[in-house]
């Protein structure tokens, strides 16, 4: 190709700025991961991994690439997590001022402290849903507030949160867990109503933030904690689905995808996730 790696593989007139409703911004932050290391490889993966998918989406007969998705330089801020924080709302607030849908490509989870930031400044009635087998509510970790194990807490000091897939906590995070707002996986994995009592304990408008570790590891091993008893392709599909339809979804994020060279499998779903939202958004 003969221009920089862009999500989709698209031809140059689909994936300039400024005619793109969308923009794709990968932040290869890895610096507070805990146990498997590689999550700064992710949005890397992930766009390679999108060059080979079919652009058109079966499920919403439509091309949403049409629509111009423009993937930004990399933000490459390592300095401090505050500093990626800082440096990735910037770059988000530009955009959002510009008209564009963001999606934010991690890294670790902490990368979409900054987006969420940047949204809540452009409309303070949104709430954060969080699709993640972690609560990811703890004060601090290992020193830092601004730990991927922090990233709710952080975000729950801005909006409010609603967690859905959460199969993981420790007791230090029971106390700030509100369990009227939390859909645990053991609770739905075998139910079907639990997406409509999800939409109904949303505001009117959304942003997504998309650990992959919520999917079950037999489809999405490649994460830092893989937690068994995860959700699975359709049910994450026919919450998003649920959400777009009746709310207006405002950004999103997609993070801690750990590649394994030896099995793209998880690469690929993760670029199929971010099409398949924006087919939902804008191909409908």
């Amino acid at each position: 190709m003969g221009h920089r790696a862009n999500f989709g593989g698209l031809s140059k007139e689909y994936c300039e700025v400024k005619d793109g409703r969308v923009v794709i911004i990968p932040v290869p932050y890895d610096e507070t991961s805990t146990w498997i290391k590689g999550a700064a490889r992710g949005p890397a993966a992930v766009i390679e991994a999108s060059a080979n998918m079919e652009l058109y989406d079966i499920e919403t007969d439509s091309e949403v690439y049409k629509s111009g998705i423009f993937t930004d330089e990399a933000i490459e801020e390592k300095s401090s997590p505050e500093a990626m924080v800082e440096a990735v709302a910037r770059r988000v607030r530009d955009y959002i001022k510009q008209g564009k849908f963001v999606v934010v490509l991690g890294g670790e989870h902490s990368v979409g402290i900054g987006s969420v930031k940047a949204h809540v400044e452009d409309d303070r009635d949104i709430t954060v849903l969080q699709l993640d087998a972690h609560c990811d509510l703890r004060q601090e970790y290992k020193g830092s507030k601004y730990n991927h194990a922090c990233v709710m807490a952080r975000v729950r000091e801005l909006c409010p949160i609603l967690q859905v897939g959460i199969r993981s906590m420790d007791s230090s995070e029971k106390e700030f867990a509100d369990r009227e707002r939390i859909f645990f996986a053991k609770d739905i994995y075998d139910k079907s109503d639990w997406i409509e009592q999800c939409v109904r304990k949303l505001t009117e408008r959304v942003y997504v933030t998309i650990d992959l570790d919520v999917f079950d590891p037999s489809i999405m091993p490649s994460v830092g904690t893989p937690e068994p008893g995860g959700l699975l392709w359709y049910d994450v599909l026919g919450l998003l689905k649920a959400v777009v339809k009746s709310k207006e979804v405002v950004g999103f994020d997609v993070v801690e995808l750990c590649p394994n060279e030896g099995n793209k499998s998880p690469d690929f779903l993760a670029a199929k996730l971010i099409y398949k939202l924006l087919s939902y958004k804008f191909g409908g």
